[in-house]
């Protein structure tokens, strides 16, 4: 597959996570108080919570209902109870908008 457009960067306010679906696949894209966009996977791997509705602090996604946070450049969780990594997916800016391949994910070591 190949990206599409999600949203216009200006649709992001900093510090701000929005969910999107791209051919089922959940998608929180967020923008850091520094202005940079990431995409990972929507869903916290301790509970089928949209992480979207979560808190962006720093370079971090925070689950709101048992706060486990998860780096946004690689997926990882960084505080328990999660445990497995959410994928991270590519974002290219194009003409002010947000494109995202959700069969191109990542790989962080």
């Amino acid at each position: 597959m190949a990206a599409v457009r999600v949203l216009a960067v200006d649709d992001l306010l900093p510090n701000q996570a929005i969910k999107v679906d791209v051919d089922g696949v959940a998608i929180a894209v967020v923008k850091d108080d520094a202005g940079d966009i990431f995409a990972i996977g929507d869903t916290c791997t301790h509970g089928d919570i949209s992480l979207a509705e979560g808190f962006v602090e720093d370079d971090t996604l925070e689950c709101w209902a048992h706060g486990s946070k998860f780096s946004l450049k690689t997926g990882k969780p960084l505080t328990l109870p999660a445990y497995e990594p959410v994928p991270v997916y590519r974002v290219d800016i194009i003409d002010g908008g947000v494109w995202i391949d959700p069969a191109s994910t990542l790989t962080i070591n």
